[in-house]
């Protein structure tokens, strides 16, 4: 979640709620980590009780809709409902029109399709979004947390906070796809989709993160101490984020040290010139000449799109323009409706020793080496990893202890970990063996009062 958090810590198998006491102070990561132990405990909960995934009802069964003779690709029927998996609820229910004051009642929604689903984004005009042209493949649902702000959801502000609409709290959703998969499923589709998900999960990356104590450090007066190895002025929350995906000759990734949280709304593209609502809260929040930066939207995000990062050129400040070292994608940051925004990565820092070769503007990912970040902080990737975009570990950095909140050894030395995110939940909906023959693969229950 790139939100400005001070860290994020969830130990529901650890605690079993946070406790507030009186005249302590009060911090944004303990009212988080309550919310987070309660969510945990109701998903296990659902997920002890109904299984991997189940539902009721007719929530999230399958039609197939055959090509039409209007030459309409072939799509798919998602019925409304609910479904769990891994005990966290999805939600498909459409949301109901407003009625108007005078005139009829609104139609009801129907169900969604494979086209117009809310959080994929999908174009009928791109070859890869079609579903396979022969039988049989499977269908299937996966569910992911997203974290929304007021870049993403305006209705999040509050007006009654004055003219400078302050920004507040941001907002967790379950966010879902129904998606095609063409696997050899014999007479089990369902063990070969299990499969096929362990499989997945299986091929992950690993990051280890370490301060390191400068050489000669009591030669230079603008260290904290001699003995610093985290050298920044300011506590951080470093995001490593997996950019370009695949093994460690494709794979890049970015950094930031604000947990990617630095990221103004667009307001138009004029070629490499983008127009945004702000420069920056302040000096240490805002563009720059030299910094890189990503051009995002709702539809750039769900669909796990990975372009060229974009370097700021120019800033112009009493236009609130910024010119990019190139034009954003056309397809991205176009439409008003999806949010389009500019998120800051850091990694133009990163320079001299082991510092790291840039590609499109991200780091090229070197395995088995330690690349150093910024004022001391370093991280190492496994080798034979396997990236995934999105995918990032958060590596607090605190200046009292002059170093990384890392999981160490009894040694001291640092242990590798998986990616902290992005967490995805799998779920087989049906066997589509013909336009005619569907096996469904969900599984439903009754209420206990049925």
């Amino acid at each position: 979640m790139k939100g400005d958090f001070s860290r994020l810590t969830n130990r529901a198998g650890q605690y079993s709620g946070v406790l507030l006491q009186q005249g302590r102070v009060q911090l944004d990561a303990d009212a988080n980590e309550q919310a987070a132990i309660q969510l945990a405990l109701a998903r296990r909960t659902a997920a002890d009780v109904i299984g991997a995934h189940g539902g009721p009802a007719d929530g999230f069964e399958i039609k197939y809709v055959p090509r039409s003779e209007k030459k309409d690709p072939a799509s798919l029927e998602i019925r409304s409902g609910r479904y769990y998996v891994d005990g966290v609820l999805v939600d498909s229910a459409r949301p109901a029109p407003p009625r108007p004051v005078d005139g009829p009642a609104p139609a009801q929604p129907g169900p969604w399709t494979y086209w117009d689903q809310p959080f994929a984004y999908l174009d009928p005009e791109r070859e890869a979004d079609a579903l396979p042209d022969k039988f049989p493949f499977l269908v299937y649902l996966v569910a992911f947390e997203q974290f929304v702000t007021v870049l993403e959801d305006p209705a999040l502000t509050e007006t009654a906070l004055g003219a400078l609409l302050p920004d507040t709290a941001g907002r967790t959703r379950v966010a879902w796809q129904v998606r095609p998969l063409v696997l050899d499923g014999g007479n089990d589709p369902a063990a070969a989709f299990d499969k096929w998900v362990r499989d997945r999960r299986a091929r992950t990356s690993y990051l280890a993160a370490r301060t390191e104590k400068p050489a000669r450090v009591e030669d230079d007066p603008c260290i904290l101490s001699p003995d610093a190895a985290y050298r920044g002025p300011a506590n951080q929350l470093y995001r490593v984020e997996v950019h370009r995906g695949g093994d460690a000759g494709k794979a890049t990734v970015k950094w930031s040290r604000d947990n990617g949280s630095v990221a103004v709304g667009i307001r138009s593209v004029d070629g490499p010139w983008v127009t945004v609502a702000s420069l920056g809260r302040d000096d240490k929040l805002a563009l720059h000449v030299g910094d890189w930066t990503e051009v995002s939207d709702d539809a750039y995000a769900a669909r796990g799109e990975v372009a060229p990062l974009l370097r700021v050129e120019e800033v112009d400040l009493p236009g609130r323009r910024v010119r990019l070292s190139a034009e954003p994608r056309p397809q991205v940051a176009r439409h008003t409706s999806r949010h389009p925004l500019l998120r800051r990565w850091d990694h133009r820092a990163a320079s001299g020793r082991g510092a790291p070769k840039l590609e499109e503007g991200a780091i090229r990912v070197a395995e088995d080496t330690w690349l150093d970040l910024e004022d001391g902080v370093q991280v190492r990737f496994q080798s034979g990893g396997s990236y995934v975009p999105g995918d990032y570990w958060l590596i607090p950095a605190r200046t009292l202890i002059a170093d990384v909140e890392w999981p160490r050894d009894s040694a001291g030395r640092p242990l590798l970990s998986p990616p902290h995110g992005v967490e995805r939940h799998y779920a087989p909906l049906a066997w589509i063996r013909s336009a005619t023959d569907i096996q469904h693969l969900r599984k439903t229950f009754k209420p206990l009062t049925g």
